[in-house]
């Protein structure tokens, strides 16, 4: 069997010396990388945990990692004098040398004998700096990314977030590696190990034992509950939509549609499709060109401004322009620019946009027969064709 020392020996100096809080923040940056961007990983619950892990406390860790490489609170000078140099505080307390020019008061007793010197910030600091900080960096590196040709897209924040949390790493282990092994801020992992395994397993008392195993218990439950309502979230209402727009110096707007053509004269439109089913969808749009009349509404609804009954649009006659296919998953949206060149003349003919999702189109496709559609109305002048 190989040696696990051998094997470790095989890594670059640099690996081995790094600290290992800071080699823990690099492996979470690859896993959430490859949730990110590999192929089959991506499609999976796995990128949500990792990216809020990542995103809400990596940069902030490592950004206070390289401001304050020392460590945390030191001993006092009663727990210095009865202390050996292996005995560490949580959270990587340092045992501190004692003072040679200690400023004595009249009863022979150091002034700063029994106060904590400090040269950084403690585990419970650091970790509360983390987060506040990460929600800071996050945005700010989305700021500066709203101002280049890349924009504020998942990849190119990735990768931002990625380089500098990679920098940021590098410049805590390179100043952590400049001070003496003492005085390195560290996680006591075995000291945490060797407490927990000791509560856990050599209990006092078997009450001690019951409670501690309804701890883990309690915590293994509200681990279970964060992940599931993370992983797996409420479904939200489920629909399609379907729209048009119109292009306005290179960019998509909702305004300046065509609405008055002559005849044998096409309008360039841009149809819009929105997945929001929470699955793959296979949609049809049909295009069609519809002349209409104004007739009285059957149901007697009246106009209550004017006391007058409401007219009712009939369909007189209609004819199929165009049908396009395409498939959206969840949340994706879909914009194909295409000309309309109605044969219909007169005064309202209206232009429709049939959406069907899942195919199930009718052999005569009308806007009763979809739950999604859009139209506009326009103008045909056969004068210029008879010219």
């Amino acid at each position: 069997m190989v040696d696990r020392r051998s094997l470790w020996l095989l890594l670059p100096r640099p690996v081995r010396a790094l600290p290992a809080d800071l080699g823990c923040t690099l492996v979470v940056t690859l896993l959430v990388n490859v949730a990110v961007f590999a192929p089959v990983v991506r499609e999976t619950p796995l990128r949500i945990p990792l990216g809020l892990l990542f995103v809400l406390f990596i940069p902030g860790y490592v950004f206070i990692a390289a401001l304050f490489p020392e460590a945390g609170e030191r001993a006092s000078g009663d727990e210095r004098a009865g202390s050996t140099p292996d005995e560490k505080g949580v959270w990587g307390e340092q045992v501190d040398e004692s003072r040679e020019n200690d400023v004595s008061d009249g009863d022979g007793t150091g002034l700063f004998s029994d106060a904590p010197s400090r040269s950084g910030i403690d585990g419970i600091e650091r970790v509360a700096l983390a987060f506040g900080l990460s929600i800071a960096i996050t945005p700010l590196i989305g700021l500066a990314l709203n101002f280049t040709p890349w924009g504020i897209r998942l990849a190119p924040i990735m990768v931002a977030t990625t380089g500098f949390t990679l920098a940021v790493t590098a410049i805590a282990a390179i100043r952590r590696w400049d001070l003496p092994p003492e005085d390195r801020f560290r996680v006591p992992y075995r000291e945490w190990y060797e407490s927990g395994r000791t509560e856990l397993l050599e209990p006092e008392s078997r009450t001690d034992g019951l409670l501690n195993a309804l701890l883990v218990l309690s915590i293994v439950l509200a681990l279970g509950t964060v992940t599931f309502a993370i992983v797996v979230p409420p479904q939200g209402e489920e629909f399609s939509a379907v729209y048009i727009l119109t292009e306005d110096d290179g960019e998509l707007v909702a305004d300046g549609y065509p609405t008055d053509l002559s005849a044998g004269e096409s309008a360039e439109i841009v149809l819009g499709v929105d997945n929001h089913e929470h699955r793959t969808v296979d949609y049809t749009v049909v295009v069609l060109e519809q002349e209409t009349d104004q007739v009285p509404n059957e149901s007697g609804i009246v106009d209550e401004s004017n006391e007058s009954v409401l007219n009712e649009t009939v369909v007189t006659n209609q004819r199929e322009l165009d049908r396009f296919e395409t498939r959206l998953e969840h949340n994706e949206s879909w914009h194909h620019a295409h000309s309309v060149e109605p044969s219909l003349t007169g005064e309202n003919v209206r232009i429709v946009w049939l959406l069907y999702p899942d195919g199930g189109v009718p052999s005569e496709p009308t806007m009763e027969t979809t739950d999604y559609s859009v139209h506009l109305w326009v103008n045909i002048d056969e004068s210029a064709e008879q010219n």
